[in-house]
């Protein structure tokens, strides 16, 4: 369960009244706007059992992950990026000018060297592991540098953190506790009804078939559980997952569990270093899963994976999905 956002309380700002005579217009003109601008209150929250404080709106902000990168791009926080790391494929064409003038400093975690030495203020992860001795740096030693450090809630890995299930509900948590870093609240609404609209489009096209949710693996497969992103968008196709009874986000399988549970459809994660293409070579190479129905009749759905993780890719990933559920006419 995620621990509720808390927001320490600031003081509120008040202006005196002062006469002209005082000589002090300008002063109190320039204190009115301030305060039209609003102040920032300090964000405490509470982030994979690690207490995160944001006194002010992170300046120099690095990223860990293509979820984290963009999310900030999503909340048109741009301009607040430092640099960012381990690229799970390119973004969306509509940011991808936005990155024009962002350092990649690795295409993996980067290590803590490189990391503090674009002087970040705040450092956004989409994996815990992306903070550990070897790679970016444990979060209380990053602590001690001035650095903050939040991870993405749908991947903390403590049970009592870690969401279950995933829902979009716990996204759009996600979405406006980041934003709440930034004060960037009418952002985030934005960015939320935006998904919620993509969402209200689909109406459970899959409703009645079976799905398998394959990520990658050879010998033993990595599929989607019952508590993850898969599990999240399967839910909004209305298909049912064969692996529902997997208490995980995911998980590796047997091919011979596969073949048992026969899905309808199949759902191929396309990455770089794994791509769709090569999953459907090795179901249609294997005499024993070539002869599943689904397999035999092509039956794939197929989405990048930087849209398989907990992201603000995940309601266009449903939609995408849907339209090509209902082009094979089950």
């Amino acid at each position: 369960m995620r621990a509720a956002l808390v927001v320490v309380a600031a003081g509120a700002l008040a202006l005196a009244g002062c006469s002209s005579s005082d000589g002090d217009d300008d002063d109190a003109t320039e204190a009115a706007s301030t305060a039209g601008a609003g102040e920032f209150a300090p964000v405490t929250v509470d982030n994979c059992g690690f207490e995160v404080t944001v006194d002010s709106p992170p300046e120099r902000v690095v990223t860990i992950k293509s979820t984290a990168t963009e999310m900030m791009l999503a909340l048109g926080l741009a301009d607040r990026l430092a640099g960012t790391a381990f690229a799970d494929g390119p973004v969306p064409d509509e940011y991808a000018g936005d990155l024009d003038d962002v350092p990649v400093l690795s295409d993996d975690a980067p290590g803590q060297e490189a990391l503090l030495d674009v002087e970040p203020d705040f450092v956004y992860g989409g994996w815990e592991s992306n903070f550990g001795a070897d790679t970016a740096g444990e979060r209380p030693s990053l602590a001690d540098f001035g650095v903050a450090t939040y991870v993405s809630p749908a991947a903390c890995q403590e049970p009592e953190y870690q969401p279950n299930p995933m829902t979009f509900d716990e996204l759009f948590a996600e979405i406006h506790e980041v934003a709440s870093f930034f004060d960037a609240t009418e952002a985030a609404d934005a960015l939320v009804a935006e998904q919620q609209a993509l969402l209200d489009q689909v109406d459970a096209p899959g409703d009645g078939l079976t799905a398998l949710w394959y990520s990658s693996g050879e010998d033993a497969p990595f599929v989607g559980g019952d508590i993850g992103a898969p599990a999240m968008m399967m839910r909004e196709l209305g298909v049912e997952n064969i692996f529902a009874d997997v208490d995980a986000t995911w998980s590796n399988v047997s091919w011979e569990q596969i073949i048992d549970r026969n899905p309808d459809v199949i759902v191929l994660v396309d990455a770089a270093w794994n791509t769709a293409d090569s999953k459907i070579e090795r179901l249609e190479g294997n005499p024993a899963t070539a002869a599943l129905p689904a397999v035999a009749e092509q039956r794939y759905l197929t989405l990048p994976f930087p849209a398989a993780e907990a992201g603000v890719r995940n309601a266009q990933a449903v939609v995408d999905l849907a339209a090509q559920l209902e082009e094979l006419g089950l």
